[in-house]
């Protein structure tokens, strides 16, 4: 099992150690297996949550069972901040990819420790910031480009999330055709083909578990050049 340590936690980087293993004993632990549900979309629940180690994922089901994927989290991340602070219902799921280890505030512990460490709310203040821009992103590109261009924008975002060297970028494992679909508001098949066509093309390269980007500038310029940038 891993240690039960805040070490990793992104908006603790900035207290001392001391503080972290203070704020340890602040936290409840849980253990989660692969494909469980940490939160659920409208839960009343009010915690914070750090995910010490695995992956998971923020996302919303439609009526229809349509999944609409916001995120991914990976080690060192929060999730479930906005109900923390607003006291409103969830809204989104959390659901693990990977097995997890996950630790959780309550609201009122996690306005205490925001009151006491300036270091962490000065981080919680940039990474609520850097939530927002990245969905001004993505809203803009949802009403602006067409769906090979949006799944050119996603791919650049991975790369992004997975820096290499040079230009070429590793994601591995792969994305599923289904998983970028659910990221940028299509089908299945759309995402197929536009990959296909970017294998044909040199930009891209699938080899058995991985996504090859080949050139992350050229990648960028497609996008680029389409959003007037």
């Amino acid at each position: 099992m891993p240690e039960k340590t805040l070490d990793r936690i992104e908006i603790f980087k900035d207290v001392s150690r001391d503080a972290r293993q203070a704020l340890v004993t602040r936290c409840t632990w849980t253990s989660y297996d692969a494909n469980q549900q940490i939160v659920g979309h409208l839960d009343t629940s009010k915690q914070v949550f750090f995910l010490v180690d695995g992956k998971a994922r923020a996302i919303i089901y439609s009526v229809t069972g349509k999944p609409v994927t916001f995120r991914d989290i990976e080690a060192g991340g929060m999730f479930g901040e906005i109900a923390a602070i607003d006291g409103k219902p969830r809204s989104a799921s959390v659901e693990t990819l990977t097995p997890c280890l996950v630790a959780s505030m309550s609201s009122t512990v996690l306005w205490d420790v925001l009151r006491e460490y300036p270091p962490v709310m000065t981080a919680a203040l940039k990474y609520f910031t850097g939530q927002v821009r990245t969905l001004t992103e993505r809203v803009f590109e949802f009403s602006t480009l067409a769906v090979k261009n949006r799944i050119h924008a996603e791919l650049l975002r991975m790369a992004r999330d997975h820096p290499g060297e040079d230009e070429t970028v590793i994601l591995s494992p792969t994305p599923t055709h289904a998983e970028i679909a659910s990221r940028i508001s299509t089908h299945r098949e759309a995402v197929t083909r536009e990959l296909n066509r970017l294998v044909e093309i040199g930009l891209i390269e699938r080899r058995k578990s991985k996504l090859i980007i080949l050139d992350v500038t050229r990648l960028a310029r497609l996008v680029h050049e389409v959003i007037g940038e």
